[in-house]
């Protein structure tokens, strides 16, 4: 995932216009913060590398036997797993045996700062799910719920190709509301709308040249930051 300084990279991660340097509300207890991340995006996907270096990407199983079409890996004290006995949180990597990789201070510190300006003061996440999007890959509406404690909020932080994310409400079917993420962009949510279904329409193709320089090809990468234990 090394990146040069050609136009292709300078475009994806160039400074948004300031008429898009906005915090937008979704609902009661989630807002969208556009940019935020924007300015770490280098040194943020130089931290997945390492991350993936340790415990690589995989398309984990859903409980019903189905493959996931979006590519996961974990940093922190526990790292969010599916397979056919369920949705759970584990300290070892079952692909390695190995603990999951640390959680790059960066990631700790984009997170709490988000949700700070989101007014959840003293976020300190002890988990990130990295989720690696190709085009075509998607994320139906599901709940964030394996974790222990409801009162700390979801921070989810946007890198790469762009993607429309669902925001729904308590209910499944509930119609969600459709944002258009960008890279840099950083999604809060918690208090009233910490269980509100959510997810990820079918990642497009990009309409430029893909970048040579981000294997296996052009993505969307996605860090869930959460207090898991």
């Amino acid at each position: 995932m090394t990146r040069r300084a050609d136009t292709a990279t300078a475009d994806l991660f160039a400074s948004p216009p300031d008429d898009e340097r906005a915090v937008e509300t979704i609902a009661p207890g989630a807002i969208l913060l556009r940019g935020f991340a924007r300015a770490d995006a280098a040194a943020l996907l130089g931290a997945v590398e390492r991350v993936a270096a340790a415990s690589p990407f995989r398309h984990m199983e859903t409980p019903g036997g189905f493959r996931m079409s979006v590519a996961m890996t974990n940093c922190g004290a526990a790292g969010w797993i599916a397979d056919r006995r369920g949705y759970r949180y584990a300290g070892i990597d079952p692909a390695t045996g190995q603990p999951w990789p640390a959680l790059p201070p960066l990631f700790q510190r984009l997170a709490a700062a988000a949700a700070t300006a989101a007014g959840f003061a003293d976020f300190a996440p002890d988990a990130c799910l990295v989720n690696r999007y190709q085009p075509g890959a998607r994320m139906s509406l599901h709940q964030d719920k394996n974790e222990r404690d409801f009162a700390q909020p979801i921070v989810s932080l946007s890198l790469g190709l762009p993607a429309i994310f669902l925001f729904g409400g308590l209910k499944r079917g509930d119609r969600p509301t459709r944002l258009r993420l960008s890279g840099g962009d950083v999604v809060v949510w918690g208090g009233p709308a910490r269980m509100a279904f959510h997810g990820v329409a079918p990642l497009a193709a990009p309409d430029g040249p893909a970048d040579p320089d981000q294997p296996p090809g052009p993505c969307r990468i996605n860090l869930t930051l959460r207090k898991a234990m």
